[in-house]
């Protein structure tokens, strides 16, 4: 068990988490049924209220408190306690980005920042909305730099030696979250912030874009790393195996530091202003993060296979039936790289340019990030929710609870399922994204979007809901393993962090030497954005001004 200071630490973290949690998904709920036409808001509430919350509360908020939850709790297991100046700053960074989540949620709330997740300009929320998510960044990098200090104090004791593959991982996705985060923070401090409080008059448009892209492409990694982290760690212990390969892993996370961060401009391939040649680049580098996501499934079903047929598993297939599908820990996390396999093709179908053509602004996108962020992610993250708690908390995980999580993970995965199924196909047929109902006058077009079954905005109401009982569901998990359900006496009763062995033996030393990764990562991200950036700047229009639409 982890310092009673950290235990402490983590669990506040995962409090704020599912607390954005729980309104996230009830913005949306609201969501789709208001699209159905099956419901009305109230005058004080406007549906770009909810849109913008239900995406800040769930992709900003709901995953990065987890996240470090996950890694202080991972940190404090792998390469032992916090010392007081990481405790410290741990906890500044936790109010820091707490205080940025909360008025950024005053702020929505109050209808000043109905700008939506992307916050793109001219949309013009107050300029206290974008202090509150200049605040976030700033508190999720303290706590950064503060993971980082305790990694650096545990390599000073142990010189020579290769950290632990968890504290490895962790220092990487750290690495690509604060380097990611430069760009989101130019644009809000040098941007937004002197234009929402009338410093300037004008905004660059174009600019503005290309920097919050810079950030939130590299931004899906984040949500996707720690999951990662769990199929390489967490799983093999639950099936009572090694880590498959430490060189292996260490490699895909170093690949992913250099190839998901300098390819945001496949997210604007059909906006003017930015040559079709670094379009192409950056297209180009976004298909090389196929390479270390493959080597994962790669060494997830090596993984699989090995435990299988160690417990007997004969055939072809046998060694698939030897799993553990009984202990939901497991099943949740499986569940969810087999949706992570429809969410990644359907990534390669956004960043073509021909087929981005076709999907681009519809709901396809939504179902797309859905079937991505809200699935391999969301399943990963619930999977850890289950022990995660009872192991900081020293409660049980009681076997009725153990039966509402196999619940609560088959009617998420039916759930979205069901909502992002419609959601693609409803994209292909047009079906815009980002809009409250419109039947568009009974355009022939639009009235395809409300018949048959998948192709109809009621089965995505009918998954929405699905999801929604999931999460209340989640909730009251997350509830009882907090407060209520009993603590563990005996030794069997408690809950341990799983964490795999894995053989360092074989594993080159270069693979942690941070100046290469990072001094090539920065080569790539000049190579990709420097000139095209430069001329944003250097041959700026005249700008735009705000605008309220809502």
């Amino acid at each position: 068990m982890i310092a009673a200071q950290d235990r402490k630490l983590a669990l506040w973290n995962i409090g704020v988490a599912y607390i954005a949690f729980l309104i996230g998904t009830l913005c949306g709920l609201l969501q789709v049924f208001i699209r159905n036409d099956a419901l009305q808001l109230p005058s004080w509430l406007d549906y770009y209220q909810i849109l913008t919350a239900h995406g800040v509360l769930l992709a900003l908020i709901y995953t990065a408190f987890f996240i470090f939850a996950f890694f202080i709790t991972g940190m404090s297991k792998s390469i032992g306690s916090f010392g007081p100046k990481v405790r410290l700053f741990s906890w500044i960074g936790f109010a820091v980005t707490t205080a940025g989540t909360v008025l950024a949620t005053i702020m929505i709330v109050s209808g000043e920042a109905s700008v939506l997740y992307t916050f793109y300009a001219p949309l013009k929320a107050s300029g206290w909305y974008y202090v509150a998510l200049a605040l976030y960044v700033v508190g999720t990098w303290i706590t950064s730099f503060a993971l980082v200090g305790h990694y650096i104090v545990w390599k000073k004791k142990n010189k020579g030696q290769l950290s632990p593959l968890f504290a490895f991982m962790t220092i990487t996705t750290i690495a690509l979250w604060i380097i990611a985060g430069l760009g989101v923070v130019a644009t809000v401090l040098f941007q937004y912030i002197p234009w929402a409080f009338g410093m300037v008059d004008t905004i660059n448009v174009e600019l503005s874009r290309s920097l919050f892209w810079y950030f939130g492409h590299p931004l899906v990694y984040f949500w996707l790393l720690p999951a990662y982290m769990a199929w390489y760690v967490v799983v093999p212990k639950l099936l009572g195996a090694k880590v498959f390969s430490d060189s292996l892993a260490r490699l895909s996370f170093v690949l992913f530091i250099l190839f998901s961060i300098p390819v945001g401009f496949h997210h604007q391939l059909t906006e003017p202003g930015i040559s079709n040649f670094w379009k192409f680049l950056q297209v180009c580098l976004t298909f090389m993060v196929i390479i270390p996501s493959l080597m994962t499934a790669f060494s997830m079903f090596a993984t699989f296979e090995i435990a299988g047929r160690k417990k007997g598993g004969k055939g072809l297939f046998g060694w698939f039936t030897k799993l553990p599908w009984k202990d939901v820990r497991f099943t949740s996390i499986f569940i969810a790289m087999a949706f992570f396999i429809p969410g990644g093709a359907g990534g390669i179908i956004n960043a073509s340019f021909q087929l981005n053509e076709v999907v681009h602004n519809t709901l396809w996108i939504v179902g797309h990030f859905h079937i991505t962020v809200g699935t391999p992610v969301a399943m990963t993250f619930m999977g850890l929710t289950f022990w995660m708690i009872p192991y900081l908390t020293g409660r049980k995980f009681t076997k009725s609870m153990q039966k509402l999580g196999f619940i609560q993970v088959i009617t998420w995965a039916i759930g979205m399922l069901l909502m992002s199924t419609s959601q693609h196909i409803l994209g292909l047929l047009g079906a815009p994204r980002r809009t409250a109902y419109s039947g568009y006058n009974n355009h022939p077009s639009a009235l395809e979007w409300f018949d048959g079954i998948l192709t109809n905005h009621v089965t995505m109401a009918i998954g929405g809901s699905i999801l929604f009982l999931s999460a209340m569901i989640l909730i009251y998990i997350v509830v009882m393993s907090m407060f209520i359900s009993p603590k563990a006496v005996r030794e069997e009763d408690f809950v341990e962090f799983p964490m795999a062995e894995s053989d360092k033996e074989n594993t080159p030393k270069w693979l942690e030497n941070w100046w290469i990764w990072i001094g090539i990562a920065f080569v790539l991200i000049i190579i990709a954005y420097a000139i095209p950036l430069s001329g944003m700047i250097h041959h700026a229009p005249p700008g735009s001004e705000g605008f309220r639409t809502w």
